[in-house]
């Protein structure tokens, strides 16, 4: 149920931010930053798909300044009602279809999330952004939240910024390619103050166990193959997601609409290092029987069309925001590592009846 009347447009209330998909990782990571370092009142939009889920709120889930609203954003009407309910001052679009495998099983379900969702969400933000008054109006920001994929595979020595051309490789990455391309045209065209953040892998905590680092710790402590894919040796930028959930404050706070802050933290480990390093924490805080975890890994195919490289430039962010990273990828994985270990419930809660770790995304030439 939503009320008449509620968030931002009331002096006495703290501003509405409204984060889409803030049950999913990265969407969960802001909620809980804004509940306990802020006093806004968040208003949490997600269609609790397979990998969103209210126990990754954690406190926050119950809290009086948290709202949840089960809706899924290429609902149009449903959008605009909850628009008109609670006056956001700030919106974070984080809900996305995201998993590279998925999307080569099942194109059509990122095309309509990732870019009719969004565009009904751009449609939804211009009419209700024209009903602010002028101050109000001036002040709100839309945060497109994308990624680094959509610049395809970053040749040696070079890192990718803003100026970048998108060259998408896998249908998630054209998706978000697509969406990106809309947020941009809707600045241009209409003047909705619309700000587009490209960031690396993200990593940490609440994280759903299809992605390497939690797929692979799962993997290990069930004593089972560890598969890599083709050699290995695909670079990734690793951004903790708490650091992540504090740039896109910091762009909310202080970036310009139209531009675009690249998120990254200079993290560039291969894939097959990741999952050394990832062995070696177990082996010291879940050993195994007569060997060492780094024994079961395996080399398995090559994913079709698997970029080799990304990398990202952040100095816009660093120099025009002031934001930096916090975490050194050492110790955030480490910490990942032991919250797994510690959660081992919250794993088996998410997967439920259905992923059981098994490789998707198979279909290729």
């Amino acid at each position: 149920m939503i009320p008449e009347h509620a968030g931002a447009g009331q002096p006495s209330v703290p501003p509405t931010w409204l984060v889409t998909g803030g049950a999913g990782f990265i969407g969960s990571a802001l909620v809980r930053q804004l509940i306990t370092e802020t006093s806004n009142h968040v208003v949490n939009v997600d269609a609790l798909t397979y990998a969103g889920h209210l126990e990754s709120l954690g406190d926050s889930r119950d809290h009086p300044r948290h709202t949840f609203v089960h809706l899924d954003i290429t609902d149009a009407a449903a959008l605009r009602a909850v628009l008109a309910a609670y006056r956001p001052s700030t919106i974070v679009h984080l809900a996305a279809e995201t998993h590279v495998d998925r999307s080569i099983d099942d194109p059509g379900a990122f095309v309509r999330t990732n870019v009719v969702g969004t565009f009904t969400l751009l449609e939804a933000v211009r009419d209700y952004w024209r009903t602010l008054p002028s101050a109000a109006a001036n002040a709100f920001r839309l945060l497109h939240v994308s990624t680094d994929e959509v610049f395809g595979s970053a040749d040696p020595n070079v890192v990718f910024d803003e100026g970048t051309p998108y060259n998408p490789s896998s249908p998630y990455a054209a998706s978000k390619a697509a969406s990106d391309h809309l947020a941009r045209a809707w600045h241009r065209t209409y003047g909705v103050p619309v700000i587009v953040t490209s960031c690396s892998n993200n990593y940490g905590p609440y994280q759903f166990p299809e992605k390497l680092i939690p797929l692979v710790i799962r993997k290990a402590i069930s004593h089972l193959p560890i598969p890599v894919y083709g050699d290995g040796l695909h670079e990734r930028d690793w951004l903790h997601v708490d650091d992540h959930a504090r740039a896109l404050r910091a762009v909310a706070a202080a970036g310009v609409p139209g531009r675009t802050y690249a998120v990254g933290a200079r993290g560039e480990r291969s894939n097959l290092a990741v999952v050394r390093q990832i062995c070696r924490e177990l082996d010291a805080l879940r050993p195994c029987r007569g060997a060492r975890h780094e024994s079961r890994i395996t080399l398995v195919d090559d994913r079709p069309g698997h970029d080799r490289r990304y990398a990202i430039d952040p100095t816009r962010i660093e120099q025009e925001i002031g934001w930096r990273p916090q975490y050194d990828f050492e110790v955030g994985l480490r910490e990942t590592v032991h919250w797994y270990l510690e959660h081992e419930a919250w794993v088996q809660t998410v997967i439920g009846d259905g992923y059981r770790g098994e490789r998707l995304g198979v279909t290729g030439p």
